[in-house]
Parts: C-alpha cells; sequence; structure tokens
C-alpha cells in the first residue's frame, strides 16, 4: 500500500519518480482501510528536504501511511516559506488532541545550547510528555534523540572536539531485535553532529538497550521498550548528497570543517558520492512501521490507555 500526503506536497513528484507509491488524498477516501497514523515533527530548517527524506522511508512499507507533517507553534523556520508551512503543516497545539501510531521527531541545528537555552525547550517537554498518552510508538533523530533521551533519562551529551563528519562502520548488537530484522552485521551510517551521549550513561538505565554501536562513533541506536521509543543519534535517512551539501555549505563560508570521513571515492570532493546505507536505512524504517502494525491498537482512542 502507498504513503498517503497532500496531493500538492513538493515531495509527491520526487517520490513517484523514485518509485515510491503514493496516494492522493483523493484516492485515499474511497478505501475502506484504517491507514496508520504518522506524524513528523520536523525541526529542521529546510523543512522540505527533511519531508523527502522521511516520507520515502515511511512510504516504502507495504502498508497504508497517513503522514502529518507538525512544527513548533512559536519558531520561525528560516529555509521553508512561510506559504509552505501554511499549506503542509500543523502546530503541535493543532494536532495534540490526536492520537498517532508512530510519531518522529527530527534533529535540529542547536546542539550547541544547552537544552533549557532553546527557545521551544519548554513546548518540546510537553511534546516528550504528550507522546507518552497520545504516541504508541516514537523515532526521535540526532538531536531529537538527544534531546528525548536526556528528558526521559537524564543522559547528557558532550561536545566533541571537531565534528563527527562522515560515513562509519556500525555494528548490531542485537541481531534478534525486531528493528534489526535483516541487518547485517556490519554496515555504514552517516554522522553529522557536534555533540554525543555515552555508552556508560545510557547503561545507567535499566529500561534503555543499546541496539547499534561504533567503535569510533559510538552509541547509534537504543531502545526503550517501555514507551516503546527509539534514540537514532545519527543520520541513516540522510540522502546520497546531504553529507556533501554539508561540506561545500561549511567550504563555501569559510567555516572550518574537515572532509567527510570515508564519503567521497578516493577522498576526492569532485567525484559524486555512493550511498552506502540506503538499504539499512529502509530496512531500520520498515521494521519500525511493522512492528507499530504488530502492535498498535486498532482503535486509535486506545492509545495510551493501556500501561
Amino acid at each position: 500500500m502507498p504513503i498517503k500526503i497532500p496531493d500538492t506536497l513538493p515531495a509527491f513528484e520526487t517520490l513517484v519518480h523514485e518509485g515510491v507509491r503514493v496516494m492522493t488524498e483523493t484516492a485515499a477516501i474511497r478505501q475502506d482501510i484504517r491507514p496508520l497514523q504518522i506524524g513528523l515533527l520536523n525541526l529542521m530548517p529546510n523543512k522540505i528536504k527533511t519531508e523527502l527524506q522521511m516520507a520515502r522511508l515511511v512510504g516504502a512499507s507495504p502498508l497504508q501511511v497517513e503522514l502529518s507533517l507538525v512544527r513548533i507553534g512559536n519558531h520561525r523556520a528560516k529555509n521553508t516559506s512561510e506559504d509552505h508551512l501554511l499549506a503542509f503543516y500543523q502546530t503541535w497545539e493543532e494536532v495534540k488532541h490526536r492520537k498517532f501510531d508512530g510519531f518522529i521527531i527530527t534533529g535540529a541545528p542547536i546542539e550547541a545550547l544547552p537544552y533549557e537555552d532553546v527557545t521551544y525547550w519548554k513546548e518540546m517537554e510537553q511534546i516528550f510528555d504528550w507522546t507518552e498518552t497520545n504516541v504508541h510508538s516514537s523515532m526521535n533523530v540526532c538531536w531529537g534523540a538527544m534531546a528525548a533521551i536526556y528528558h526521559f533519562h537524564k543522559v547528557p551529551k558532550y561536545e566533541l572536539k571537531e565534528k563527527a563528519f562522515g560515513v562509519y562502520r556500525h555494528k548490531n548488537l542485537k541481531p534478534s531485535s525486531v528493528y534489526l530484522n535483516g541487518f547485517s552485521d556490519n554496515f555504514e551510517v552517516p554522522v553529522s553532529r557536534w555533540t554525543e551521549v555515552r555508552r556508560a550513561d545510557i547503561e545507567k538505565s535499566a529500561n534503555l538497550e543499546i541496539l547499534m554501536e561504533s567503535d569510533e562513533m559510538g552509541v547509534c541506536l537504543a531502545h526503550e521498550e517501555k514507551g516503546k521509543r527509539l534514540y537514532m543519534f545519527n543520520h541513516v535517512e540522510y540522502d546520497s548528497t546531504s553529507l556533501s551539501d554539508e561540506y561545500f555549505r561549511d567550504v563555501n563560508a569559510g567555516v572550518p570543517i574537515k572532509m567527510p570521513h570515508n564519503y567521497f571515492p578516493h577522498n576526492d570532493p569532485s567525484l559524486a558520492p555512493q550511498n552506502r546505507w540506503r538499504s539499512h536505512a529502509h530496512l531500520l524504517f520498515g521494521n519500525w512501521i511493522n512492528e507499530i502494525y504488530q502492535t498498535t491498537p486498532y482503535n486509535l482512542d486506545e492509545i495510551g490507555t493501556k500501561i
């Protein structure tokens, strides 16, 4: 079954071109199916690019999924037009009465700030608390993962001396996990962050289980069965050119930046990078969607009412 998104969303044509099955709102109305309700709280400045990355992965599921785009109410995006936000997004205040089978919280380019100094931190705390009663399972990504694990478990983040930047080998620590079904023993994942969380702090909580880890970059993915939360600290959703876009952006702006590790062929920035993580990105999101489908109540109103 296809993903249901607004007919005029810019990602629509790109997804169709890539072979992702997309359903128009008009066609979805004709089907007597209860689609999975997935919300995307998009905190990234370039919201259109992030919409596409997430919709591509969510839309690869054989299940019918309805994707709702959500934003912080009191924060103005710098790189996305107000017209786009008004046309396709709702604020969290506008959707907080709803129940969602799954909810994705993206990263944000504010890693250097203490959480309490983020202008919308109080709203983020309300959203995290709201997911406990209104969301069956959540996927928290990069800064979103660090913020969530800090909110729920007080796991701190640490600033790095230099940016963790590139494509790194990771280990499958829990092959029996439903989220790692079909995963190789080791695989590559894009990394782009200025901070980290550490294994020792995560291990202090009996509720957290580390699923993916890199010898060089540390913890990549953690899971919490109570609350059904996933914490993805890296960027498995990235496009083939996402790291090069970041690299050339900083180079052109005169910002000191190292070439992304293990990314450009022969370490030559003039050569187009190859995507070596796409299959595992689809596996992770596909497994997550499938686990939601297997465990979520058919009646949305029952989400958050049973322990």
